[in-house]
């Protein structure tokens, strides 16, 4: 699948990917698509086959603080929304740790790792061993080699205790610890959204940091700390609408990724899932990657019809809505507005020299042309222009053959004809449902 690699109606940030068995699961908050707030009042569970990454089975919903038409409450004490859960397993059974915003957190269990998850309690911990209200904001769980259990959380600063493994919801007295990544560094100082792992006998603590479009990571010889920062591992602002970001990384059939979420919407609230590849050397740091269309895919097929929305580059005001859940499409497109796309493989080809580009449109009265463009937005090459006139349809335009691995730009300009070069300045000029290139 690529980027977003689940459904395309579907809003799950914050996602923390576990495998369990021969799947590979998605935990996540839940957004609304046009929402005015973050999150919903329930979570949901998504996984894949790990030998089929393409292949997303929804599970439903999982946990709830407010009853809907199939499901009472989970947890009465608060009508508040849910955040950022993570799930580990132990004792035979998987646990779910949920973040309630401005309300106490709590575990459920389940015996499936895809729930619905149970209240097991909320968590229970004396005053001076909870750290963050007892909220426990955005937990991430390490169940070490050794069975020992261990929570990280906190909002602007990170707290650590760690769990009683005989009821995976005591926090043993005495554990808790502030700060495991210590302050003083201004942007790369912890924010919120732990994810603790641990590789190579190292212990990772994956995090936003104050400036909150990127992913970061720490490491530490011990679970208790103390963190070193080590840098970023990917940041959703790059060349696009950014906002706060929020993740782990995950090993699939000894592949390394960054599961991570990006904006749309035209708003910070209606996330959705992606990931990238990543590789961990052998020093155990994690060069950053950038972020790509590409999802679980090697390559995206420029001869099968792309969806505009899987864009992965986004500049000069456009942004990815929602019009329905069959329609997306990008809109806000001014002129110099870009749209990128990473990577399609074109193939090897002697047979010709073009081919055909076709953009399939919603007209909004303008005239417009998309330049197309290989490698890079302003200074790659341009192999070909598509005009498009005023109202809805498919635009074609010949350009020139493309052989080899490649991103593609579209930067677009407005046309201007007659009087309409004193009546408007910038205007939406179309809106970017899909395309496809033929030979």
């Amino acid at each position: 699948m690529p980027n977003p690699i689940l459904p395309l109606w579907e809003y799950i940030p914050d996602g923390e990917p576990r495998v369990f068995g021969d799947r590979v699961y998605l935990y996540g908050s839940h957004d609304r698509y046009a929402g005015e707030d973050f999150c919903d009042f329930k979570l949901k569970v998504w996984s894949a086959p790990v030998n089929d990454l393409n292949n997303w089975q929804c599970h439903g919903h999982s946990f709830h603080t407010n009853p809907d038409r199939d499901h009472p409450t989970d947890a009465d004490w608060t009508e508040r929304e849910l955040y950022a859960p993570d799930v580990v397993t132990n004792h035979g059974k998987y646990y779910l740790y949920a973040y309630i915003l401005c309300s106490k957190g709590c575990v459920g269990v389940s015996n499936k790792p895809e729930g619905p998850f149970e209240l097991l309690g909320q968590y229970k911990y004396d005053e001076k061993d909870g750290g963050d209200g007892g909220i426990f904001n955005d937990p991430g769980v390490l169940v070490d080699d050794d069975g020992r259990v261990y929570i990280y959380y906190g909002f602007e600063k990170s707290h650590f205790g760690e769990i009683n493994g005989e009821n995976m919801h005591e926090i043993i007295k005495g554990t808790y610890q502030e700060d495991i990544i210590p302050e003083g560094k201004g942007d790369t100082d912890y924010f919120e959204a732990s994810s603790p792992r641990k590789i190579n006998g190292k212990y990772y603590l994956i995090y936003s940091p104050r400036k909150g479009s990127h992913l970061d990571y720490a490491i530490a010889d011990k679970p208790q700390g103390p963190f070193v920062r080590m840098g970023t591992i990917v940041d959703n602002s790059i060349d696009y609408p950014g906002g706060n970001n929020h993740g782990s990384v995950c090993c699939i059939n000894g592949q390394w990724y960054i599961f991570y979420h990006k904006m749309t919407n035209g708003t910070i609230m209606s996330r959705r899932a992606c990931v990238e590849k990543i590789e961990i050397l052998p020093d155990g740091t994690i060069p950053q990657v950038e972020m790509t269309s590409l999802g679980f895919e090697e390559s995206l097929n420029p001869y099968k019809t792309t969806p505009a929305e899987i864009a992965c580059v986004l500049k000069g005001g456009c942004f990815i809505t929602e019009k329905d859940c069959f329609t997306r499409t990008v809109t806000g497109i001014k002129t110099g507005s870009v749209i990128g796309y990473k990577y399609f493989d074109f193939g090897e080809d002697n047979s010709t020299k073009t081919m055909e580009f076709a953009a399939d449109v919603i007209g909004n009265g303008c005239r417009g042309e998309i330049h197309i463009l290989i490698d890079d937005p302003d200074n790659g090459k341009e192999i070909g222009v598509c005009p498009i006139d005023t109202h809805d349809g498919v635009y074609k335009a010949a350009v020139e053959k493309v052989c080899g691995r490649h991103s593609v730009f579209f930067k677009v300009n407005h046309i201007y004809k007659g009087w309409m070069a004193y009546t408007f300045d910038e205007r939406n000029i179309f809106e970017f449902k899909s395309f496809v290139f033929m030979k």
